[in-house]
């Protein structure tokens, strides 16, 4: 088995010069060219919480498909969450996670088979407050381990954790390795590092990065970061 899988916080497709353009999006994954993909603020804020990179566009200028959850009929996820896959990958199962929050706050979670490999992914945006990161972490982690099937899993997406290891990280690192992908905002100077991708221990992070292309650094305030997964 070999993955490549990316987290990308598209800030609504809004970019570093105040754009929207979420086509800009659809490129940078294109040079990333991974087989599953977490999408943070993914869905407009307001309204009908539509989806920023439409179906149509989806359709004729990506090489992957939406996992569709079925929440909002114009949303691509939940809370700005959602899962892209490749159009020749399988998905077998998918649900929402409903987190604690002070604020509307979500993940996402699916078994995708990428060539007869199957693995379990977790998209998530955790809050601001560093009190209520844990709770939405342990919420993800105990949901996770509850499950009546168990697959190899992958989280990732935008923590919001500043510290090194500390909050929730320490609570992640219990049962996942973290790809030590480096900085990944503010995209014109990336500085922290609040996008992880973690793999529990049946998976081996084999490669990993910040894709920091020129197209990247306008196309969002975050570059997105990738790894390439196998097994253990």
């Amino acid at each position: 088995m070999k993955i490549k899988v990316a987290s990308y916080n598209m800030r609504k497709g809004i970019g570093t010069d105040r754009r929207r353009d979420p086509q800009r999006i659809l490129d940078v994954l294109s040079e990333i060219d991974a087989d599953i993909v977490a999408l943070q603020e993914a869905d407009r804020r307001f309204g009908t919480r539509a989806a920023v990179i439409t179906p149509h566009l989806l359709e004729e200028h990506g090489g992957w498909k939406a996992v569709g959850f079925g929440v909002r009929a114009l949303s691509s996820g939940w809370h700005g969450n959602a899962l892209l896959v490749r159009r020749s990958a399988t998905i077998d199962d998918c649900e929402v996670l409903h987190l604690p929050a002070l604020e509307p706050r979500g993940a996402v979670m699916a078994d995708v088979t990428v060539r007869d490999a199957t693995v379990r992914v977790v998209g998530m945006h955790l809050d601001l407050s560093g009190l209520w990161r844990r709770r939405q972490a342990h919420t993800i982690l105990t949901h996770v381990a509850a499950s009546a099937r168990q697959h190899p899993t992958v989280m990732m997406g935008d923590l919001n954790e500043w510290s090194r290891g500390s909050g929730c990280l320490r609570d992640f690192a219990h049962s996942f390795a973290f790809a030590e992908t480096g900085p990944s905002f503010h995209a014109r100077r990336p500085i922290a590092r609040l996008d992880r991708i973690m793999a529990s221990r049946e998976l081996r992070i084999t490669a990993c990065g910040v894709h920091a292309s020129a197209a990247a650094r306008r196309a969002s305030d975050h570059l997105p970061i990738w790894a390439e997964i196998t097994a253990a």
